[in-house]
């Protein structure tokens, strides 16, 4: 058997991949090596919901013949990955998180699992997730059927919601990407904290068919992996249209990293307050050092403003709305009361009474919103903001714990809702690690107009190509 050393559950996609067409270890060997860790290491961060090394072996034999006889099916061939578990895997459970789903199972697969298993690669294992999705709100980072999930860097801190599995197991080097979802800030905030590269694909890009639905008009599938460039080489794989998903926008995605705009080109819409004030003073030095190495590739930093709309109310309206919908039988049926969280029992209750009018007035303004970003996206190219303005937080912090008091709080408000933003508009956004502050991961994200990941892969490839944020391991692993 190929001696597989620790470089290797660190390594890039294109670095696997040229290193099993070389036949310096076979698919079966990265497969039973990577399932081997994460089975080990999982459990040691909460990032595992059920381990899947037998089938894993079975597909990556069936990629070891393939590659024997020639039959290369893209850069994804034999690279072992894992998902969140709110992606159906036929004759699996999929818990969702959540106690009342722990013994669930369904007969197909999920979309997004079935485009992967078609280019070769390999399934090694589901991943832990806030249960829910965090639908209904939750305080606690315990709020989960695994337990809380705890960073790769220091486990006394949180590995970021609801994605906590795909972020903690990609830092931990236990799969090379993983796939998670986001409704509002579920990959932006667990990339952010883990120190990992990911996308949130334009809504509608990706299928959603078999995942836990949370929002019909919000959710999204993506990637979390190594670097820019490995993100552009899934979403490509996983992207495209899908009659089964209503809101499939029924476009592909094409990785063209030959065809990118030249960065000094382009024009970044940012504020600088929040980089300077609203940010943690222990992540300021870090993150005006990375606007520092953005300049340097030519690109133009212009002061903005997003619109002035109430994004977290009409997020949390619409949200409510439909998760009230989703999940009414388990409500009704009293099964909600076996969540873990006390506050997310209450907030789910309280979903059902959000009336009509209410969803049908935030979904007007939500439309408004959206023609506003495109005027926006006509003066400047992207939008730059800090992945969130501090580091993980402690794992027995209430998550719901506020910034700064209101008397010491910056009057500007910057870019601070552009999660709920980006999300309300459909937006792309790429995370990009960039730094540390005490010990712990800092981020950019990076978002721009619906439908252009190749433009923010561009800036993302860039970034990481003059700084090396994203090959940081933590310790001990």
């Amino acid at each position: 058997m190929a001696d597989i050393g620790n470089d290797v559950f660190f390594a890039t996609i294109p670095e696997l991949n040229a290193r099993l067409k070389s036949k310096e270890f076979s698919a079966q060997e990265l497969a039973r090596a990577f399932a081997g860790r994460l089975a080990q290491l999982g459990g040691r961060f909460n990032a595992l919901a059920l381990p899947l090394p037998q089938q894993a072996i079975r597909k990556a034999r069936e990629v070891d013949q393939d590659i024997k006889r020639e039959r290369l099916r893209g850069p994804l061939q034999g690279i072992p990955y894992g998902v969140k578990d709110l992606l159906s895997l036929a004759g699996q459970p999929t818990t969702w998180g959540a106690k009342p789903y722990a013994a669930q199972v369904f007969n197909y697969n999920a979309t997004v699992i079935d485009k992967l298993a078609g280019v070769g690669a390999v399934l090694v294992g589901k991943l832990s997730m806030v249960e829910l999705a965090g639908g209904g709100g939750y305080r606690y980072a315990s709020a989960s059927l695994t337990g809380p999930g705890l960073n790769p860097w220091d486990p006394t801190r949180w590995s970021g919601g609801s994605s906590s599995g795909p972020a903690a197991a990609v830092a931990a080097g236990l799969v090379p990407f993983a796939i998670g979802s986001e409704t509002s800030g579920s990959i932006v905030t667990p990339a952010s904290y883990c120190g990992v590269t990911a996308l949130r694909p334009t809504y509608g890009l990706v299928s959603r068919y078999g995942a836990m639905p949370l929002s019909w008009t919000l959710d999204k599938l993506g990637p979390f992996a190594r670097s820019a460039e490995d993100c552009g080489l899934i979403l490509q794989a996983i992207a495209g249209s899908d009659g089964k998903d209503p809101g499939s926008a029924g476009k592909s995605f094409y990785y063209t990293p030959q065809y990118a705009r030249p960065l000094k080109d382009l024009k970044v819409g940012y504020a600088p307050v929040d980089f300077s004030e609203w940010a943690e003073p222990a992540a300021r030095p870090a993150f005006e050092a990375a606007l520092a190495v953005l300049r340097q590739t030519g690109i133009q930093l212009v002061e903005t403003k997003l619109p002035p709309f109430p994004y977290g109310a009409v997020l949390s309206t619409i949200l409510a709305a439909e998760q009230a919908s989703i999940f009414e039988p388990l409500i009704a049926s009293g099964r909600v009361d076996e969540l873990a969280d006390a506050a997310q029992i209450a907030g789910l209750k309280a979903s059902l009474d959000v009336p009509a009018k209410d969803y049908l007035k935030a979904m007007r303004v939500r439309r408004l919103i959206q023609e506003a970003f495109s005027r926006l996206f006509g003066e400047v190219d992207v939008l730059l903001a800090p992945g969130r303005p501090a580091p993980a937080t402690a794992i027995d912090q209430p998550l719901d714990r506020g910034g700064p008091a209101a008397a010491t709080a910056p009057q500007d408000p910057g870019f601070r809702t552009i999660i709920p933003a980006g999300n309300l508009a459909g937006l792309p956004a790429l995370v990009l690690p960039c730094g540390f502050a005490e010990n712990l991961p800092l981020a950019l994200q990076v978002v721009a107009a619906p439908f252009s990941e190749n433009l923010l892969l561009a800036v993302g490839k860039e970034f990481q190509a003059r700084t090396d944020w994203h090959k940081r391991r933590p310790p001990g692993v």
